[in-house]
């Protein structure tokens, strides 16, 4: 079941308590939190991307060497699409979200910032919540095992299709360089088909019943 933003529930970091987003379109989700940021990493490994599950006869691919794996922690803006990143070939961490933070305040937006993101470690540390506090920026997870309830998340799945399905690329930096193009293209080349993509509605499923026996 899909269900619009109002139907949302997203538990605060800043005081524990569950804060619903309850308007109707995007004019009012504006109201509420002027810029409001999905916020995710994703890790893309050097390796063949599937784009067939099955194949009636036995094909060979060409496969890369190596298993060298390009970060990507970006922030999503839930209006106008556009990404903030902080990318690298090492491991994201609580530095990499810290340095996000201060892209996002030098963006000098003199409106308040919220950031919708996972429970990963290194995103609830006290590195990172003391930063985010001393930039005025409001930190909001999500419930636990919630990706659908990421906005972001889908556009990582557009990534993937659009240049790593069924595409060789011979050495890392062609690698890197795809997905960075795709990525940096999201306001031109891939706009509306993004604008269709990252609407404000998203997957939910019902509480399931459990019985003690």
């Amino acid at each position: 079941m899909f269900a619009p933003v109002h139907a949302l529930m997203f538990l605060s970091s800043c005081d524990d308590q569950v804060v619903g987003f309850f308007d109707m379109g995007t004019a009012n989700v504006l109201m509420l939190s002027p810029s409001l940021l999905f916020v995710d990493a994703a890790h893309f490994v050097l390796a063949p991307f599937l784009g067939f599950l099955w194949s009636l006869v036995r094909v060979f691919i060409r496969a890369p060497c190596g298993r060298q794996r390009f970060n990507v922690l970006g922030a999503l803006n839930a209006i106008t699409h556009e990404l903030i990143m902080v990318t690298n070939d090492t491991y994201i961490n609580a530095a990499s979200v810290c340095e996000l933070l201060h892209k996002l305040d030098a963006l000098h937006l003199d409106v308040p910032i919220t950031l919708i993101l996972d429970n990963a470690r290194y995103q609830k540390c006290a590195l990172v919540q003391a930063a985010a506090a001393n930039l005025h920026i409001e930190l909001c997870f999500l419930p636990p095992y919630s990706p659908n309830l990421n906005l972001i998340e889908r556009l990582w799945k557009f990534v993937k299709k659009e240049c790593l399905y069924s595409e060789y690329y011979a050495d890392f930096p062609a690698f890197k360089t795809a997905i960075l193009d795709c990525l940096n293209q999201t306001h031109t080349t891939h706009k509306e088909p993004l604008d269709s993509l990252l609407t404000l509605r998203f997957q939910t499923f019902e509480i399931a019943q459990s019985m003690t026996l």
